[in-house]
């Protein structure tokens, strides 16, 4: 389906079908959608308000998926709500833990398709990996997800049932800003989220909210690999932290290894992060630079990082990854060394570099290694999905 604005297309091939027994998941919808939800299945209007309120509540603050424990709405009622809608979560077909705490849920929709995410725990945070799409249409070169075929967007439920089965997971129900564990979240799971922007928007937005799940937007971050017609409504309209996927600082090696980048390109991408609404020094753009060997990690590939980010003066952090190995990556892992050294000189230009830890490798978890396990492909069967998706790119 095309994409609202003036962007290219992207295919997604598949909508998101209904539930095979006809109940409505209010997980996903905001109060005036449940409000509408009500009413339709036959509920006075003036009911309607009052019962979506109280839904709201018990769903998104509470974490309760049974009508039957929601004291405060009649009994009698109970049996028709449950008749009609559902409190869904994700089904896990898979939950791994990590050797260093990290988890991996891998998740099945109704429809039976498959996604993942994955929650890091940190000292002083917690940070829960979200996925926007099942697949991804992008193939970027050193990104396993980018390996797979986009199926199909992924619901604004399917989005905040994610955080949801995560507050499942660690007890953090009712819903509270204090002493809980997931205080982060990233869209940097399967798929690009400005490719599924309304979804990504509705479903950040109920995150977000005071009165349900309560994550301040100053801890949300959206990760794009530079969908620049999009990154501005972003800003205005969702007003996350906002990351790019940058990863090279020259157009042959960017063209390479993000494809995008032949669409737009680098210059335009930073011009786009110069104008994007909220970024200051206090909120800084994070630029994530996956470290190759012998590809985007040399002391001139680390200057001309500094140059770039100064000529658009933009409250900038680089975030350096090591490159993450999966099975036919045709790219390894820059030494240590050179990841320290690229580090100085990006630290001595003014500009914060930390090199990111690896986190949840045993298991796949780390970043640019999501791909469901059912997703096995030959490397012929690889490389012509590669050239379809650069067809479609243009």
């Amino acid at each position: 389906m095309p994409i609202p604005g003036h962007i290219d297309p992207v295919p997604v091939t598949r909508d998101v079908a209904p539930r095979p027994d006809g109940r409505i998941d209010l997980v996903g919808l905001d109060k005036a959608a449940i409000r509408a939800a009500l009413e339709g299945a036959g509920m006075e209007a003036k009911q309607a308000k009052l019962r979506a309120k109280q839904l709201w509540h018990w769903i998104y603050n509470r974490g309760a998926t049974d009508f039957a424990l929601m004291t405060d709405i009649a009994k009698v009622q109970h049996p028709w709500l449950a008749e009609r809608f559902v409190i869904g979560r994700p089904d896990v077909k898979e939950a791994q833990v990590s050797s260093d705490g990290t988890r991996k849920w891998l998740l099945t929709s109704p429809d039976g398709q498959d996604y993942e995410m994955v929650f890091i725990p940190d000292a002083d945070r917690g940070t829960l990996c979200v996925s926007s799409q099942v697949g991804c249409t992008l193939n970027c070169r050193f990104c396993h997800t980018g390996t797979m075929r986009l199926v199909r967007n992924l619901s604004a439920g399917e989005i905040v049932g994610q955080v949801m089965l995560a507050r499942d997971a660690l007890g953090e129900w009712p819903s509270s800003p204090d002493g809980r564990m997931l205080t982060n979240i990233v869209m940097m799971g399967m798929g690009e989220p400005l490719y599924n922007f309304d979804a990504v928007r509705d479903g950040l937005k109920i995150v977000m909210d005071g009165d349900g799940l309560a994550l301040s937007k100053r801890r949300i971050t959206l990760s794009t690999s530079g969908v620049v017609p999009m990154m501005a409504r972003a800003g205005e309209e969702i007003g996350v932290n906002l990351a790019v996927s940058l990863h090279a600082v020259t157009k042959d090696v960017r063209d390479e290894i993000v494809p995008l980048n032949r669409k737009y390109g680098i210059e335009e991408l930073l011009q786009a992060c110069a104008d994007y609404p909220g970024a200051n020094n206090a909120r800084r753009i994070t630029f994530e630079y996956v470290m190759l060997k012998d590809k985007n990690d040399s002391d001139e590939d680390a200057r001309e990082l500094v140059r770039l980010l100064r000529h658009y003066r933009l409250p900038a952090k680089v975030n350096l990854i090591p490159f993450n190995p999966w099975p036919g990556a045709p790219y390894e892992c820059s030494t240590p060394d050179r990841v320290r050294r690229f580090s100085e000189i990006v630290f001595e230009g003014g500009i914060s570099a930390p090199v990111r830890t690896p986190r949840g490798r045993d298991i796949d978890a780390a970043c640019g290694q999501l791909k469901t396990a059912a997703e096995k492909k030959s490397r012929a069967e690889l490389d012509r999905l590669a050239a379809e998706k650069q067809a479609a790119l243009g």
